[in-house]
């Protein structure tokens, strides 16, 4: 029993780690593309694809207590971010058209939103943090590069003007951990928790969810 245990252990912990990198190289060509965008040079490419990849990851383990964090402690995940900024760099003004580009931000975006969310959310759990607060964890980690991207290139944030945003990283956060709570394998959890984060995202970018937002009155007494 103790084998199978420390089995299923090791296949879950395998399958974090992938979603981590996986999610690492989607946020990473998300910036890279918003680089290219920006006419950035090779170098600003790769400084705004690691960014957007690692800012989440590294604030999440942080405050954790994960030192140093695995985005710079790991050299896999460096490659994934340099791998992806090198990509777009060389691909995507050659054979992208620009009516283009902001749909791929948005897709990529969600995506390493979801999996940044989940895998966030799991090692918080992991770390003992209690159900309440990893979610919020999970959402911090999810929404942390795609703010650095945004303020790197001096753009509002798209966590404080989007169709729900932090939201979707949120509802994908607690899935994970009503999964934990109901004895859910936490990889089976964090694939569900990832796709309705994914999901929920597009939705809202294609029908225009969107949160109330602040109406300021006249400025006349």
């Amino acid at each position: 029993m103790d084998s199978l245990a420390a089995a299923f252990q090791h296949i879950a912990t395998g399958t974090l780690l992938a979603l981590d990198l996986i999610g690492t190289f989607v946020f990473a060509l998300s910036g890279a593309i918003v680089g290219v965008r920006q006419r950035l040079d090779i170098f600003g490419v790769l400084v705004l694809s690691f960014a957007a990849s690692s800012a989440g990851g590294i604030m999440r383990d942080v405050l954790i207590g994960s030192v140093p964090p695995a985005a710079i402690g790991d050299w896999r995940y460096l490659i994934a971010a340099l791998l992806a900024g090198l990509l777009i760099f060389i691909w995507f003004p050659r054979y992208l058209q620009s009516s283009k580009v902001q749909y791929l931000i948005l897709i990529f975006d969600a995506a390493g939103l979801g999996l940044f969310a989940v895998t966030g959310t799991q090692k918080a759990l992991g770390y003992g943090l209690n159900p309440i607060m990893a979610p919020l964890l999970g959402m911090l980690s999810g929404i942390g590069g795609g703010i650095l991207r945004d303020v790197l290139v001096a753009e509002i944030p798209t966590v404080l003007r989007s169709d729900l945003y932090a939201v979707a990283a949120l509802a994908g956060a607690v899935v994970v951990v009503i999964g934990e709570q109901l004895g859910i394998p936490p990889s089976a959890a964090a694939i569900v928790g990832a796709a309705i984060c994914f999901c929920l995202r597009l939705l809202a970018i294609h029908r225009g969810w969107r949160l109330p937002s602040a109406y300021p009155g006249s400025d006349k007494e």
